[in-house]
């Protein structure tokens, strides 16, 4: 049942919230870092605060990171205990209570649902499993030619059964699915909403989903009208207002007009984040604020959004390059390691 005050009710009320609140604990972000091939995990100062002891170390969501130890991946919490017993072969975020872990060979194995304790709450049955979103997982049976996907909830049983060559989690209500060379947009009955007639498309943000039609993309609000008309060669999710669009051969960012705020002049781009987006100007990746002024030189050779104040950055190639963590000024809290 929702609750309504007045005005007057919520002003004499506040005193007596703030009272009696207790204050608020706030949990400093913990970024994954590598040296000479052990992760362990850095404060925003850069200060090491769980140890290089793992084989690998992913993002914390809801309070709990997944780890490889050895060969098998579990979770440790904040302060670095592994409190989910290293015994999958892969395992993903937490998301709702519940993280998709794989029992078996990567390539062959099932994946199912754990909840916080690690006990199985879902039995490893799919081929392949999404995190949850919105209540619903999708997930698929089958294998990557053949298999077909479809989404389950809670309990594990599917809500609207496998059927689409690829879906989507759920985003803002709707989800995109695809069959064949066309891809539609569906709610959490399976309802179509938005009629199959585009090409590909991408999970709605801000109330929009990039799409695409005849070769050129455009956005298209939760009724399937099309509000920024099909013209870039390329869109990606809008973020803090604005996308990025390719058009001939640069990019450039656009308000929810569809007029251009950055004029295109970038090799490539990503999504605004805390203000700021990575670009490639020459070869190189920095980082421009919302004028389109570069603010942080391109000199990286892959950059990541910023996330909790700090961006993930890479010098040298792929394979044998080296990883470091930014601050908005540019500055190194880690400096680039293997």
């Amino acid at each position: 049942m929702a609750i309504r005050l007045t005005v007057a009710a919520l002003l004499l009320a506040v005193p007596l919230l703030v009272s009696a609140a207790e204050p608020e604990v706030v949990e400093q972000p913990l970024f994954g870092v590598r040296v000479d091939g052990k992760w362990g995990y850095i404060d925003r100062t850069g200060a090491v605060v769980i140890g290089l002891e793992f084989d690998y170390a992913g993002s914390f969501s809801e309070g709990l990171a997944a780890v490889r130890v050895g060969d098998k991946y579990g979770y440790i919490d904040r302060a670095g205990k592994l409190v989910i017993d290293a015994e999958f072969n892969d395992a993903n975020l937490f998301s709702e209570g519940l993280a998709a872990v794989i029992i078996g060979a990567w390539e062959t194995g099932e994946s199912g649902y754990i909840d916080r304790t690690g006990n199985i709450v879902i039995d490893p049955r799919f081929d392949l499993a999404h995190p949850f979103s919105e209540g619903l997982a999708c997930v698929r049976i089958g294998d990557w030619q053949t298999g077909r996907w479809g989404y389950i909830g809670r309990t594990g049983e599917f809500v609207i059964s496998p059927q689409f060559d690829y879906a989507e989690s759920f985003s803002e209500g709707l989800a995109r699915v695809q069959v064949g060379d066309r891809c539609w947009y569906i709610d959490g009955t399976g309802t179509i909403v938005i009629s199959p007639q585009f090409t590909r498309g991408l999970s709605f943000s801000e109330g929009l989903a990039a799409v695409e039609i005849g070769g050129r993309w455009g956005y298209v609000n939760r009724t399937g009208a099309f509000v920024i008309d099909p013209q870039f060669n390329l869109a990606f999710p809008f973020s803090e207002g604005l996308a990025a669009v390719e058009l001939g051969d640069r990019w450039g960012y656009i308000d929810r007009t569809g007029a251009f705020v950055i004029n295109p002049q970038f090799d490539s781009g990503e999504s605004f984040s805390e203000g700021l987006a990575p670009v490639v100007a020459g070869g190189r990746w920095g980082y421009i604020d919302k004028t389109g002024a570069i603010v942080i030189g391109a000199q990286f050779d892959w950059a990541c959004p910023f996330s909790e104040g700090l961006a993930l950055v890479l010098v040298g190639d792929f394979p044998t390059g080296k990883l470091g963590y930014i601050d908005r000024t540019g500055e190194y809290v880690w400096e680039p390691s293997r």
